[in-house]
């Protein structure tokens, strides 16, 4: 059977983010099974896409954005 094919990204995250994908996957690590950050992020995605048609969700969402740009855009202009 053919490997199944991914795709790559490649994004730039804060050192808080990084902190928080490490807690993350050490969290939800268990002895038997070690979860990586990639994992993390992967299961991110799932829980957003499934949480995209619900409309409160949605709006928290827009704002963790809103307040992330914030953020960035602190951090360029620094």
């Amino acid at each position: 059977m053919p490997k199944k094919e991914r795709k790559r990204l490649q994004v730039v995250i804060s050192e808080e983010q990084d902190a928080l994908l490490t807690k993350t996957a050490y969290e939800l690590s268990s002895p038997e099974r070690l979860i990586s950050k990639s994992e993390v992020v992967r299961l991110a995605i799932e829980k957003i896409a499934r949480e995209m048609g619900e409309t409160e969700h949605l709006d928290e969402l827009r704002s963790l954005l809103d307040d992330e740009n914030v953020a960035e855009n602190a951090a360029d202009e620094g």
